[in-house]
Order: C-alpha cells, then structure tokens, then sequence
C-alpha cells in the first residue's frame, strides 16, 4: 500500500475528503519523525512501537582486499510489532 491509497482509504472510513485526510495523515507521521529524531519511543497500542535503535562500532572486513576496517556507530529507526498485529498477521 502506498501513501496515497492509505490517504484514500482514511478519507473513506472517516468521511473526510482528500485534502483532510491526506493532511491528517502527514500530521501522524510528522509526529512519529518528530518524536524519533529527539530520541522518544513512540508506543501505538494495538499497533507497535517505533523506537532509535543503536549501532555499536564494530570492525569489519574490505570483500576486495580482506583488511580490517572500522565501521562507525550509528542509530537508525526500528518497528516492533505488537501482539494484536503479530496475531492478526499469524
């Protein structure tokens, strides 16, 4: 599904029109980006959990020359699934 056909979709559910849904859609995940980027978990019950994850420093090997690297640290965003969704996906 993309962003669009989830804009559709809400806008049908709700009764909004298109404009307002596909603003109301930005808003939640502007939110979820917002709190993300500040280090927040972001906890949708029934739904998941969005969350920074970290990367520790590690070192790692060159697959052309087979030295020893170093790769640095990072964080990235991470899902976990609730237990309703895990339970409706099984």
């Amino acid at each position: 599904m993309t962003k669009n056909e989830l804009v559709d979709r809400v806008a049908k559910k709700v009764g909004l029109t298109r404009k307002t849904s596909y603003q109301t859609v930005n808003a939640v995940f502007a939110n979820i980006r917002d709190a993300m980027a500040k280090g927040d978990k972001v906890i949708i019950t029934g739904f998941g959990t969005f969350k920074v994850r970290s990367r520790s420093t590690r070192t790692g090997r060159n697959p052309q020359t087979g030295q020893a690297i170093k790769i640095s640290g990072h964080k990235l965003p991470g899902f976990t699934a609730g237990k309703t969704l895990r339970r409706l996906i099984k």
